[in-house]
């Protein structure tokens, strides 16, 4: 995942970039806490890194890795948990291209941020988060074929990205994070009409958390997204003004 590309996948990678852009808006999308801002990996997090593996079979029906590819790229918001909204690029999920995410909070909050498609072919696509998001780092989804079945599997790579969510993280985030990724596999073989079970697979990868990266909590979206929410009112009763009156 982290190996530089060679000829024969150079198109399925991003082009490197300094800061994310966002072209054009997905309909819905707040698209706050996306552009402008950089790209980080597991390299730029804060807390303990961990490797999560989310794998399931999909037993009763006959398909190849790269049908479940191509559904999984086609319809990846459906299978998302209620409360959370992938808004996918008008391009598709394909390389460069940048979403915008709404991600449900605690109190009825919605922490608004987005994600880089890293890389994307036939059989996977890897998804990395920007400054401010919840963790940073990367997660690839993948389907391949073993023991007679197609197996559908997510993989995340990351680190909490400040102390606040590492914190959110340790009480309950890790948690939420293992139910947010069955359930997206459980949606993906119910829509494929597979059945399996997920196994979950949790490693701690490096147990030291980075307190050089703790400054990262000032781009921390959670904290934005609510001062963006809370000056809502202050948005509506302006914009006679910005017409004009």
């Amino acid at each position: 995942m982290t190996s530089q590309p060679d000829n024969r996948d150079a198109a399925a990678w991003a082009q490197p970039i300094d800061r994310l852009q966002v072209s054009e808006a997905a309909p819905g999308a707040r698209n706050i806490n996306v552009a402008g801002r950089r790209q980080t990996s597991p390299v730029q997090g804060f807390g303990r890194m961990w490797q999560k593996t989310y794998r399931m079979p999909l037993g009763g029906v006959e398909i190849t890795p790269a049908e479940v590819i191509d559904v999984w790229k086609r319809h990846f918001p459906e299978f998302w948990p209620q409360g959370n909204s992938f808004f996918a690029p008008l391009a598709g999920i394909a390389p460069g291209e940048v979403a915008a995410l709404d991600l449900a909070m605690p109190g009825g909050l919605k922490l608004s941020t987005g994600v880089l498609v890293l890389y994307a072919d036939d059989e996977s696509f890897t998804l990395m988060t920007p400054q401010g998001h919840m963790f940073a780092g990367w997660i690839t989804f993948s389907a391949f074929a073993g023991e007679g079945v197609t197996y559908a599997q997510a993989q995340v790579l990351m680190r909490a990205s400040d102390p606040m969510y590492e914190l959110g993280m340790t009480f309950g985030g890790h948690g939420k994070e293992d139910m947010h990724w069955q359930h997206t596999l459980r949606s993906l073989a119910e829509h494929l009409g597979a059945t399996g079970d997920v196994e979950t697979t949790t490693v701690c990868v490096d147990r030291g958390r980075q307190w050089s990266r703790a400054t990262n909590l000032w781009h921390n979206a959670g904290i934005r997204s609510g001062i963006y929410m809370s000056a809502a009112p202050i948005r509506l009763m302006a914009r006679p003004f910005r017409r004009g009156g």
